[in-house]
């Protein structure tokens, strides 16, 4: 009898050490499988989260992810896939679709659930099975450092019939969607990469508006929903989203009513970890609701282990219910089971043994164009000042200077210069300012030209976009230029040395100010259109 309860508890133990492998989504480093990942998946790894560094083409990206499903037939494969700036398949040459924000301002839902279908074809064809998109905040914050041009926009009503026409776009290919990042991260003006936002409003000013979107998905039939590393205190003063039973329990599968998996957002973001650590905060996470983790980027062995200890350990604690490990587990086991089933159905749209020697722009290129928006669908979603708009007319540019600011977290180092090498070298002086000495050089640089002296004055408002300096001609171009202090002062500067446009490829400022031409994106889709805008000028 003895020996027969130590067989059983053996067998118990290795069960619940099969459930939170079941519950985990590591990221890790190079372009192939490591062993260790291999031996994970083998034992019942939940799956595998691919970041852009990951990637070196469509062709290297299906042998990654034959390998994933070959040590693990049912993992979830996901990937931060959004169609526009946070591109993974195209971190090498920027995304050929357009985000978000554009689609928004097009308001075109066929437009919408067609880049979406787009865009699940491909990560279909490449093995990818679960997309962490759509955004489904509301960027009701202009300063918002890393939502933005993220989201389809300002307005509640517009964002949720979007964020409805993308989940049902992309779940048509087989591959699910997240809704992301519950319950709304677009009314903060700090980064969770970096600390804890806090969202101070109201639980009926948040049922209005943050919740809507996500209710839009839900009906639309969304199979997964990421948490965000907010804090709401009108629903839990403590707890950020993430690591918040009321939310996620409460206020998500209560109040909602939404029985599809909850996964959290990465856990290596200062918003859920920095104060704790990992493990303890997968241990939160799960207690709290969350079904799948997100790990992080690259993460190793020694961290699953780790991971592994805590939630174990509280388990044995009673500080987790062990029916809620289980619960979580089955539920991304059922997800994986069926979505391997359905992928089958799926006609591939493009051969998967295509030439190694392509890249992911041009084994997508043709699709894209298929289904995306136009160039000229592009440019009407732009916000051109009339001054702008007659600068266009006044010939070429002289100088074409660009801001390099620290990028978006979440964006990553993926291309968004609309002038690559690869597309044409313009004939203007190239400038590249990445901070404010530098701007003070360019200016020096423009002034050395044409005998003026360093301006000093501040923009004085995008009515006024040419300045007031010499006849030379500046075309600036950055992201969000209000939200960094030297962008701001060299702007300034530039506008007393020469007849200056600004260019703003992130979310502007509601005044303007600094966007005389506003494109609400930085994909390759939007530089072409940029590049159509300008025309001859550059």
């Amino acid at each position: 009898m003895a020996g027969s309860r130590v067989s059983a508890d053996a067998c118990s133990d290795e069960a619940l050490r099969r459930q939170v492998l079941a519950t985990l989504m590591p990221g890790f480093a190079g372009t192939v499988l490591p062993e260790w990942l291999r031996r994970r998946l083998a034992e019942g790894l939940g799956g595998v989260c691919v970041f852009g560094p990951n990637i070196r083409s469509l062709t290297q990206l299906r042998e990654l992810t034959d390998a994933i499903r070959e040590a693990n037939p049912h993992a979830l494969i996901s990937i931060d896939e959004e169609g526009g700036d946070v591109t993974r398949l195209f971190y090498d040459v920027g995304s050929p679709y357009v985000g978000h924000a554009v689609l928004g301002r097009l308001d075109s839902l066929e437009a919408t659930t067609a880049t979406a279908r787009a865009v699940g074809r491909a990560l279909h064809d490449a093995g990818v099975n679960l997309d962490f998109a759509p955004d489904a905040d509301i960027n009701s914050n202009p300063d918002n450092p890393v939502i933005g041009v993220r989201s389809f926009g300002a307005d509640t009503a517009l964002v949720a019939r979007h964020t409805a026409a993308w989940v049902r776009g992309l779940q048509a290919t087989g591959v699910a969607a997240s809704a992301k990042h519950f319950p709304g991260h677009g009314d903060t003006a700090t980064d969770s990469h970096r600390a804890l936002p806090v969202v101070t409003a109201s639980a009926v000013e948040l049922a209005a508006r943050e919740l809507e979107p996500f209710r839009a998905a839900i009906a639309a039939g969304v199979r997964t929903i990421m948490t965000s590393h907010i804090l709401l205190p009108a629903y839990d003063s403590v707890n950020p989203a993430t690591l918040s039973p009321a939310i996620l329990q409460g206020l998500l599968r209560g109040h909602l009513g939404f029985t599809g998996l909850i996964v959290s957002d990465a856990l290596d973001m200062a918003g859920a970890s920095a104060l704790s650590g990992i493990p303890e905060a997968a241990v939160g996470a799960i207690a709290a609701g969350c079904d799948l983790l997100c790990v992080g980027t690259e993460n190793t062995d020694a961290q699953l282990t780790a991971i592994g200890t805590a939630v174990l350990a509280a388990v044995a604690a009673g500080r987790m219910p062990a029916s809620r490990l289980a619960s979580a587990a089955a539920a991304v086991r059922a997800l994986g089971a069926d979505l391997a089933g359905e992928s089958a159905s799926v006609p591939a749209l493009a051969s998967a043994s295509a030439s190694a020697s392509a890249s992911a722009s041009a084994s997508a290129s043709a699709s894209a164009s298929a289904h995306t928006p136009t160039a000229n669908d592009v440019v009407s979603t732009f916000d051109v000042s009339p001054a702008a708009t007659a600068w266009l007319a006044g010939g070429p540019v002289d100088y074409l200077i660009r801001f390099e600011t620290t990028p978006n977290e979440a964006v990553g180092d993926a291309p968004w210069w609309p002038w690559p090498t690869a597309v044409a070298a313009t004939t203007a002086t190239v400038l590249v300012v990445g901070d404010v000495e530098s701007g003070r050089a360019a200016v020096d640089v423009i002034g050395a030209g044409t005998g003026t002296g360093r301006g000093r004055g501040r923009g004085r408002g995008r009515d006024t976009a040419g300045g007031t300096g010499t006849g030379v001609r500046l075309l600036v171009v950055g992201k969000a230029n209000h939200l960094t202090p030297w962008v701001v002062e060299t702007i300034g500067m530039l506008r007393a040395s020469g007849t200056v446009v600004v260019v703003d490829m992130g979310w502007p400022s509601l005044d303007r100010q600094f966007a005389d031409i506003a494109t609400f994106g930085a994909s390759a889709a939007v530089g072409g259109a940029l590049r159509a805008l300008l025309g001859d000028a550059v």
